[in-house]
C-alpha cells in the first residue's frame, strides 16, 4: 500500500486485545521478578508507575515539529521524543541530585525531578514564545479551540489565514509545565527504584562495600532511567502521530492507550534492569 493510500494514523479508542494482551505482560513481569528477585518487586512497580507517567506527561507537551517552525502550527518546533527527552533529562539531573542526599525521602527526590523538568518546560516556552513574537512578529493563537479553556481569550481574530495557528498560547504553555512535571517526576521515580536496587545488591555481587560500588549503581541506575525514558517519549510519540497542542487538543485524548503501553514497556524493561543483578 502506498503512503497515499494508506489510512490516517491514530485513532482515539484502546484495542481490547492488545490492552489485555499487554495487561498480562505485566502480570507475566511482576511474577518472574517475584520469583527471581522478590525484594525487587516494588522496584519494578516504581518502574512500571514511572514509564506511565512519562508516557502521559508527554501528551500534554506543545510539539509543533517543522510547522511550527514556520509559524504555520502551534507548539515548539521540534519533535515529541527530543522535547520530552530534554524535559526527562532535566528532571534526572535534580533526582540524581536530591537522591545523593542521605536526609532527603523519595518524596523529596521525585519532587526535584518534577521540578527540574517542570522549570526546563517552563523556559522553553517562554523563550519559543519571545522568539514567535518578537523575532517573527506573530501573536500566540490556538487552531484547536475557539477560547483559551484557561484564559477564555478569544483565539479566530489572531489566527493567520491558512494556519492552523502558531505561537504558544497560555493553555499551551500552562501543559508544557504540566508535561516537564510529569516526565521529571516519572524518569525520577524509575532512577530512584533502580538506584535503591543496585545499592542493595551491588556489594554481595562484587564482594565489596557499599561505598566502593555506590558509582557503579549510580551509573546503572542513570543508564537504564534515560533508556526507559526515551523509550516511553518514543511510544507515545507513535501514539500522538504527530505535532499536538496540549491538553486542549483532540489528540490528548489517545492518552490512555499511551499508558497502557509505556506500563508494558516499562514493565519488560524493569525486569531485565532488575536480573542483570540477580542473574
Amino acid at each position: 500500500m502506498s503512503a497515499l493510500g494508506a489510512a490516517k494514523g491514530g485513532g482515539e479508542g484502546i484495542n481490547p486485545t492488545a490492552s489485555i494482551i499487554g495487561i498480562v505482560i505485566i502480570i507475566a513481569a511482576l511474577a518472574i521478578t517475584a520469583v527471581m528477585a522478590a525484594p525487587a518487586l516494588v522496584a519494578v512497580i516504581g518502574v512500571i508507575i514511572g514509564g506511565a507517567l512519562v508516557g502521559f506527561g508527554v501528551h500534554f507537551v506543545p510539539v509543533g515539529g517543522a510547522p511550527a517552525a514556520m509559524g504555520q502550527s502551534p507548539g515548539i518546533a521540534t519533535g515529541v521524543a527530543m522535547l520530552a527527552a530534554g524535559a526527562g533529562l532535566a528532571g534526572l539531573f535534580g533526582g540524581a541530585w536530591a537522591a545523593a542526599n542521605p536526609a532527603f525521602g523519595i518524596a523529596v527526590v521525585i519532587a526535584a525531578g518534577a521540578i527540574g523538568g517542570g522549570l526546563m518546560m517552563a523556559i522553553t516556552c517562554l523563550m519559543v514564545n519571545i522568539v514567535y513574537i518578537f523575532g517573527m512578529g506573530i501573536p500566540a493563537a490556538s487552531g484547536k479551540v475557539a477560547k483559551d479553556p484557561i484564559t477564555g481569550d478569544s483565539q479566530a481574530e489572531y489566527k493567520s489565514q491558512g494556519t492552523e495557528g502558531h505561537g504558544l498560547p497560555f493553555i499551551s504553555y500552562v501543559g508544557g509545565v504540566i508535561g516537564g512535571l510529569l516526565g521529571g517526576a516519572g524518569g525520577t521515580l524509575i532512577y530512584y527504584e533502580l538506584l535503591q536496587v543496585y545499592s542493595a545488591m551491588l556489594p554481595a555481587m562484587f564482594n565489596a562495600s557499599a561505598e566502593e560500588v555506590l558509582p557503579i549503581a549510580v551509573s546503572l541506575a542513570g543508564i537504564f532511567a534515560v533508556g526507559m525514558f526515551l523509550v516511553n517519549a518514543v511510544l507515545a510519540a507513535y501514539n500522538i502521530t504527530g505535532t499536538i497542542e496540549g491538553p486542549h487538543d483532540p489528540k490528548f485524548k489517545r492518552f490512555p492507550r499511551a499508558i497502557i503501553g509505556c506500563a508494558v514497556a516499562s514493565a519488560v524493561c524493569g525486569l531485565f534492569a532488575v536480573l542483570i543483578v540477580v542473574v
